[in-house]
């Protein structure tokens, strides 16, 4: 059996890319962000790296064992590695934690039962589907969900032999905008019925549209 490996060198390319073309992409979106700073951009290449080693070592992320992974790709976006950055925001990630785990319905044992129920879909439409689970609200997360949920899609996709999710200058809008839409989307059982469900295969559409095959590389 094959399996892959992404390539973080390239990624930090286009990264970077982003974070020097960031105002001109954040001047045509629908709602703007907050700038892709030094410390963002650092945690997210942190955060791809930790998406690299669970793919290496074959660990499901998706099984109540390991589920604590999907934290600490929270944890990682926000606050990266450093141990002196997470004691400082020592309260936010304990908030983050119970939320993660003990939110009333939509806590991380939602997104697995989701996960397992929707197993036989294709890796862009379980990636699309566990991205708005985690990001329309209530969301997952207390912060973090865009760029957490970015990197738990691409962890999804390299598992299946597909090119992990790089935010480029060409997707961003094609990301963002419809994000937005997500985040604004509440679950309720109408939505969870109809709504969230055409936002999970327009979402896939746009995931299989924008694969780049640059960002992943086969390993024998």
């Amino acid at each position: 059996m094959d399996t892959y490996r992404l390539d973080l060198k390239t990624i930090e390319q286009s990264l970077r890319h982003v974070q020097h073309e960031f105002p001109k992409i954040n001047a045509i979106l629908q709602s703007h962000r907050d700038s892709m700073t030094d410390d963002v951009l650092e945690n997210m290449l942190e955060g791809y790296a930790f998406v690299d080693q669970a793919v290496t070592e074959g660990v499901d992320l998706f099984t109540l064992r390991h589920a604590t992974a999907l934290l600490e790709l929270n944890h990682i976006v926000l606050c990266g590695l450093d141990a002196q950055v997470r004691q400082e925001y020592q309260a936010h990630i304990e908030a983050t934690t119970q939320r993660f785990y003990e939110q009333e319905e939509f806590n991380i044992d939602d997104i697995l039962r989701w996960y397992y129920n929707h197993e036989q879909e294709s890796a862009w439409k379980r990636a699309a589907g566990v991205y708005v689970r985690i990001l329309s609200q209530p969301q997952l997360y207390i912060e973090g969900n865009h760029r957490a949920g970015a990197l738990i899609m691409s962890y999804i996709l390299v598992r299946d032999g597909k090119a992990p999710f790089v935010l480029t200058v060409d997707n961003a809008k094609a990301y963002f905008d419809p994000s937005t839409l997500i985040k604004e989307t509440k679950k309720t059982a109408t939505t969870l019925l109809t709504k969230l469900p055409r936002m999970k295969k327009r979402f896939a559409e746009f995931l299989r549209a924008q694969a780049d095959e640059r960002y992943i590389r086969k390993v024998h």
